[in-house]
């Protein structure tokens, strides 16, 4: 046996990874999943995504955790019904934050349809929701017994939230379908939004051609809002972006980063951003329909890199099936 192949062997055997992983593949993950939320915790690469099914099947999540971005442990059924008592149906698109040691996970249930007539609540009882754990797997409890917002402000439909932590280390939560978003304060602890100095609860930041599915970063000092556009539901699903110097806006829309690629799949968007700290290095974690696509939820979660030009304009996003390098944390 020649000693470069003694070499390789050895190599394999003290990362302990198999041969031919040394980029993650797309998808990542198996089974039907969207919405994916990616981010670093406690060292470890997570993806929290929405069990792509028919919303009354639609009533769990199960979250990823990795620590190369390749590899990646499944943590079942990390939040469910039974414990968010409010919720039957449709559980998805959460978003999850560190903060004083804990675990905040935000997510939208029961794709509430309209406001509240005559005063009756029962039949709209919805929106966007938060559990709370020790740690980034749980198990999580409900942490408030009930919705964070519910209501149809600025006409746009409390759903598909982000919780964004500013440079001040203020936690906002910008969210919204419908084609409106909406971005507000959130309190120290998690429990109510914070009034702006007019007394309203939330602003508008809504650019042009948005749907819904924001997610917001930094760099260089200017701030980033991603958004979907298209219809979710079909290959025309696609993500676009703008930018402006404060976390309100206004937020020119710029161009479309991702969109479907007939050589490799549809319908991608409502994705999120990683990060590496302390590097110029992005990656783009996002759903995409695979071809030929036979479900309105057949759905899958990938990751690809994500680059910029020298004038800080996103480039347009390549979809792989290779997906990334290995990535040590």
């Amino acid at each position: 046996m020649k000693k470069s192949l003694i070499f390789l062997i050895i190599l394999i055997a003290l990362f302990k990874i198999p041969a031919g992983l040394a980029q993650s593949k797309n998808p990542i993950i198996e089974g039907w999943y969207a919405d994916p939320e990616g981010v670093i915790l406690d060292k470890q690469y997570w993806v929290f995504p929405t069990f792509s099914a028919k919303y009354r099947q639609q009533v769990f999540l199960d979250a990823f955790s990795s620590k190369d971005m390749v590899t990646w442990k499944k943590h079942e059924h990390i939040i469910d019904t039974t414990v968010i008592k409010w919720a039957y149906m449709a559980m998805w698109a959460p978003s999850i934050v560190k903060k004083d040691k804990k675990y905040y996970l935000f997510f939208s249930a029961n794709d509430i349809q309209s406001k509240a007539r005559n005063g009756k609540e029962d039949d709209h009882i919805g929106g966007i929701g938060i559990a709370v754990a020790n740690k980034p797997e749980g198990p999580y409890k409900d942490h408030l017994g009930k919705p964070l917002i519910n209501q149809f402000y600025n006409n746009a439909q409390p759903i598909d939230q982000y919780v964004f932590q500013d440079k001040d280390n203020q936690f906002y939560i910008i969210y919204g379908g419908w084609g409106r978003c909406n971005i507000s304060k959130l309190n120290d602890d998690f429990t109510a939004l914070v009034p702006f100095a007019d007394g309203n609860l939330v602003k508008e930041i809504t650019p042009k051609n948005y749907v819904e599915g924001p997610t917001m970063f930094i760099r260089n000092g200017k701030y980033y809002l991603m958004w979907s556009e298209g219809g979710w539901t079909n290959g025309t699903y696609k993500v676009a972006y703008g930018v402006s110097d404060s976390v309100f806006g206004p937020f020119e829309r710029v161009s479309t980063v991702l969109e479907a690629d007939e050589s490799i799949a549809t319908g991608a968007g409502h994705h999120s951003v990683i990060n590496i700290p302390n590097t110029d290095e992005w990656y783009m974690v996002y759903h995409r329909r695979p071809i030929p696509n036979l479900d309105r939820d057949h759905r899958v979660v990938c990751i690809d890199r994500m680059f910029f030009d020298k004038d800080g304009k996103i480039e347009n996003v390549k979809m792989t099936f290779e997906g990334v390098k290995r990535k040590l944390k």
